[in-house]
């Protein structure tokens, strides 16, 4: 597998404490030629310890660490949180890991993507599932669903990179078959224009952030949030914002809208 193959796709450890499981996420993750990791949070222990992982420690120095999610995904234009399900209540939709993988692996041909594994102990909070455009789960028995960090990120990666290698032998077989005498698809009438690939390309968590917060903003200026359940209401209005799963060029528009509101109301 050629190591660009996954350049899109960064994987993001959120509160991570074991020194070993950070290793075995790194080295899972060149393996299957993933080489962006992003920490969040991480116990500064195991971050420091985890730098001498065999066969991953290039790809460790590189990593980057932030203070919090919403810095750390950033310039991602999806974001997919893992979870073992159990027995809390979920409020996003979930997928499995195949169909996630084949999510992913569409998305990752326009923008780039981050999965994001919790910690050993806790897995990923409330809040931290706000971020997630969804969710996704290994397909364990029910007896004993929750797997070790470095486990079921090894097993993530090697579905994602499965997915993209299966993909690209497909582009090839096609490519050959045209090359046997198959017509190739019609060409554009001259005299139009081709679409500008901005068009399709979906907004990055930054600016659907900022929607946010300005929306967020409006509606205390508003009246429409009350003090004490300000904290609810913003993680279900990042959620419902994900759910949109916006355009670049519509979130823009979206994000000039909320802030001319946001100024009229501070003018009255």
């Amino acid at each position: 597998m050629k190591m660009n193959q996954l350049k899109n796709l960064c994987v993001v450890l959120v509160g991570a404490r074991n020194p070993l499981n950070v290793g075995a996420v790194a080295r899972a993750m060149s393996n299957f030629g993933a080489m962006e990791l992003r920490a969040v949070r991480p116990y500064e222990k195991a971050w420091r310890e985890a730098k001498s992982a065999v066969g991953a420690g290039e790809l460790l120095a590189r990593a980057k660490e932030f203070a919090d999610l919403a810095e750390a995904v950033a310039d991602c234009s999806l974001v997919v949180g893992t979870t073992a399900v159990g027995n809390r209540e979920m409020k996003h939709p979930l997928r499995g890991l195949d169909e996630g993988a084949r999510l992913i692996g569409k998305r990752m041909q326009t923008g780039r993507v981050a999965v994001l594994f919790g910690s050993e102990k806790w897995g990923l909070s409330n809040e931290d599932l706000s971020y997630c455009h969804w969710l996704m789960r290994i397909p364990t028995r029910v007896e004993h669903r929750s797997m070790n960090l470095g486990q079921a990120a090894a097993v993530v990666m090697y579905e994602l990179g499965r997915r993209v290698r299966t993909n690209a032998e497909g582009a090839k077989g096609s490519q050959r078959t045209l090359r046997r005498g198959e017509k190739p698809a019609p060409l554009k009438p001259k005299g139009v224009a081709p679409k500008s690939g901005k068009r399709g390309e979906f907004a990055e968590m930054e600016t659907v952030e900022r929607i946010g917060e300005a929306l967020l903003e409006a509606l205390r200026k508003s009246g429409y949030i009350a003090a004490r359940g300000e904290a609810t209401a913003e993680e279900k209005l990042r959620r419902m914002l994900r759910r949109f799963s916006m355009q670049a060029a519509d979130a823009e528009v979206l994000l000039g809208m909320v802030r001319k509101i946001l100024w009229k109301l501070e003018q009255e």
